[in-house]
């Protein structure tokens, strides 16, 4: 099994600026060997080079935010690659990438030399690729900062879930979406799951403080400089606010953007 990890500067949220496209090698189902590219965010140099030399048998995408599938359609037209999406969102990858599918996997289903496995969170449709070397875990994940789960795409609750599975997977690498291969996954995962509860602790302590409103429960939660990322915070912060909504710790409501303690 070989991988090879290209960064791809692409318009993103991301501070590195870049999205990594992965490129797997390896037997597949048949026991013949086949490759797959994961996150062609954009095409590149290096990243053409490599697939003129492997040949390109597979693309597929972790998930469909835009920093994420520039390349897509460009590699479907130029190769005989078959291009796949997760079942059930083929119309939200053809309206990403502009292009239709050629097949559909679920979390289990082999795609080429890797494996499928449901990691939402992030995104509705999040899945990571699972091979000997490693996962390839998209957003998942990251070797520095936090990754962000933000309302309406994410689900903090749900993010917890994919991050535990990940814990127990306990694979050797993880190839992450943005920044450096990860080789201490489960102290990483250890590390984003401590994040967050964290996070969820200064939420939930913003609204017990007599913080009713987003932008006040916003200033309250996040005790740094939120200037160019505010609002990617306040969509975090609902995010967060849905989940304890929903375990009942206090009370959201959406239309009005205000939130009150639990009597």
């Amino acid at each position: 099994m070989h991988v090879d990890t290209f960064s791809v500067p692409v318009e993103t949220r991301a501070p590195t600026g870049q999205t990594n496209a992965v490129l797997l090698a390896g037997p597949g189902p048949d026991g013949d060997r086949e490759t797959l590219l994961v996150d062609p965010a954009d095409r590149v140099d290096t990243l053409d080079t490599v697939v003129r030399q492997k040949g390109l048998d597979h693309v597929a995408v972790t998930h469909t935010h835009p920093d994420h599938v520039g390349a897509v359609a460009s590699y479907a037209a130029e190769t005989d690659a078959t291009v796949w999406a997760r079942r059930f969102r083929e119309r939200r990858f053809s309206e990403a990438t502009g292009v239709v599918p050629d097949r559909t996997f679920l979390p289990g289903d082999r795609v080429g030399p890797a494996r499928v496995l449901d990691t939402p969170g992030h995104a509705p449709d999040h899945v990571a690729f699972e091979t000997p070397r490693g996962i390839v875990a998209g957003d998942l994940v990251a070797a520095r900062g936090s990754v962000a789960v933000a309302a309406p795409e994410g689900d903090v609750r749900a993010y917890l879930t994919s991050l535990r599975r990940l814990f127990a997977r306990d694979p050797e690498t993880l190839f992450p979406g943005h920044g450096p291969v990860i080789e201490s996954p489960r102290a990483t995962c250890r590390r984003l799951l401590t994040h967050r509860r964290e996070r969820e602790q200064s939420v939930l302590a913003a609204v017990e403080s007599g913080a009713r409103e987003l932008s006040d429960v916003v200033d309250a939660a996040y005790e740094k400089d939120l200037t160019g990322v505010r609002d990617l915070a306040a969509a975090t912060t609902v995010a967060h606010l849905q989940k304890l909504d929903h375990e009942h710790r206090l009370q959201w409501d959406r239309e009005a953007e205000r939130a009150t303690p639990r009597e």
